[in-house]
């Protein structure tokens, strides 16, 4: 390598990570009191239980969740895999990461069974997800809270495959549970 060469930078990995508390969670976006912008929808969510990051000089800079969830398509009873708390820390967006973190929590999730993955989202980041793969679904989606109550999801809800051979079916979904 000559003088005015520098060493390549590495592709980042994504890791399934062994926890994820909210001091990872801070140290990806800080510590405001709505990271995710969606504290206005005022609905109660799940933690995820399966976690995928990615690690940029010994400090976390991404992070997908997994939750396996329940759900009641056209009456029919199925589950899918919840994808949340999609984090890339401020000064690393635009760099491809949000698409890793996602992609390897994502191929994780064709391990566990259900044919979809199903996400909410906030209006500015359906483009994102598209990109990614996923479909919105044209639709109100009915979704459960404390004290008995179903509510619309406010947020805009897309799925993703993930079996070559899924087909989405018809008809109204509700979430089984709090949405994650």
């Amino acid at each position: 390598m000559s003088d005015n060469q520098s060493p390549a930078t590495p592709t980042p990995t994504a890791v399934r990570l062994p926890q994820y508390t909210k001091a990872d969670q801070e140290e990806i976006l800080g510590s405001g009191d709505d990271p995710f912008g969606v504290a206005s929808t005022g609905l109660t969510w799940l933690p995820k239980e399966e976690h995928f990051g990615i690690r940029h000089e010994d400090r976390l800079v991404a992070h997908t969740g997994l939750r396996r969830l329940p759900v009641a398509i056209g009456g029919t009873r199925t589950e899918v895999v919840g994808v949340g708390g999609v984090a890339v820390a401020p000064g690393m967006q635009g760099r491809g990461l949000a698409r890793l973190v996602v992609t390897a929590a994502l191929e994780h999730a064709r391990t566990m069974g259900p044919e979809y993955a199903l996400l909410f989202c906030r209006p500015p980041l359906v483009a994102l997800y598209q990109r990614l793969g996923w479909h919105p679904l044209d639709m109100d989606v009915l979704v459960e809270q404390p004290e008995a109550r179903l509510v619309t999801m406010p947020l805009r809800t897309m799925v993703t495959p993930l079996h070559d051979d899924a087909r989405w079916p018809s008809g109204q979904v509700r979430l089984l549970s709090l949405p994650m």
